[in-house]
């Protein structure tokens, strides 16, 4: 059996894959909270695998609401080594139209509500972010876009706005200044608190229209945009069935992400409590522990 276990976090309706097996729901807590809902455990082609709905089922949780920190943490108590990010975004760029999937490498961090950290009480740690995401990853989520034929851009800006109100067209004409491709709601923290987690992470983008900017926003109709999210949500699920069975393939041992803590905690250890270490083991307890 594999060392390595997959995760995918996206909307509801990821989840109903067909030919799964061994399916259950199971409510996993953390010192954190709740994640934004059970976490779903099943096997495809016998590999077990993992889900979690990013605002609940049925969509219940604003973006500036969804417990970051629960989620990455519930993840990581199942032994979670990798992370595909399946997120619904807009357009900032004329060439990724709607229905274009984006393996996003590169986070404009727009958001000021949310928690960002795990180490924000008496224990201090700096993870580098410049290459915030897995290159295997990536590489098997473009095979499986390749073999699909499903039209893709590799590298991109991901603008995080905070939401859960879109863009005023200033705004938008900013990211698009900022050479942003695309943007939406939630893929920050969610990055930064997987690297602190250890955990390699990828983020697939799926333009369902194009923001504010363009001057044909206006005249898009609703319908529009809900067969663009369904057509989209329907190759997402290949593509994971793809991921799911080939992502070993291309894991790297010597990821950015793995083993990221050695040298990211400056807190002297003669000064951290065991309250506040036990609070962060499942996170860093191979650091803190050792």
């Amino acid at each position: 059996m594999s060392d390595y276990k997959l995760a995918i976090i996206g909307g509801s309706g990821l989840y109903e894959i067909e030919d799964i097996e061994e399916s259950r729901w199971e409510k996993i807590e953390t010192p954190w909270g709740l994640p934004s809902d059970e976490l779903l455990t099943f096997k495809y082609k016998g590999n077990e695998t993992y889900f979690l709905p990013r605002h609940g089922r049925g969509h219940k949780i604003s973006p500036t609401n969804i417990n970051f920190r629960a989620n990455i943490d519930a993840l990581k108590q199942k032994g979670v080594t990798d992370i595909i990010s399946v997120s619904a975004v807009g357009s900032l760029k004329e060439s990724l139209e709607p229905g274009r999937f984006v393996l996003v490498d590169q986070f404009i961090d727009r958001t000021i509500s949310r928690k960002k950290t795990f180490f924000d009480e008496e224990i201090v740690a700096h993870v580098p972010m410049a290459h915030p995401t897995s290159i295997g990853l990536m590489n098997t989520c473009e095979k499986a876009l390749k073999s699909l034929s499903i039209p893709y851009q590799r590298g991109g800006t991901y603008i995080v706005m905070e939401g859960p109100q879109f863009s005023t067209l200033a705004e938008s004409n900013l990211y698009r200044s900022w050479n942003g491709d695309v943007i939406g709601m939630t893929n920050m923290p969610e990055a930064k608190l997987a690297r602190e987690a250890e955990i390699r992470y990828a983020t697939v983008a799926m333009v369902t229209d194009f923001d504010c900017w363009h001057p044909d926003h206006e005249n898009v109709e609703v319908q529009m945009i809900i067969k663009t999210l369904m057509d989209n949500a329907s190759k997402a699920k290949e593509m994971i069935k793809f991921v799911i069975e080939n992502f070993c393939e291309e894991v790297d041992d010597n990821d950015l992400a793995v083993k990221c803590l050695d040298t990211a905690i400056i807190t002297s250890p003669d000064i951290m409590t065991d309250k506040t270490k036990n609070k962060l083991k499942n996170i860093a307890g191979r650091v803190l522990f050792k």
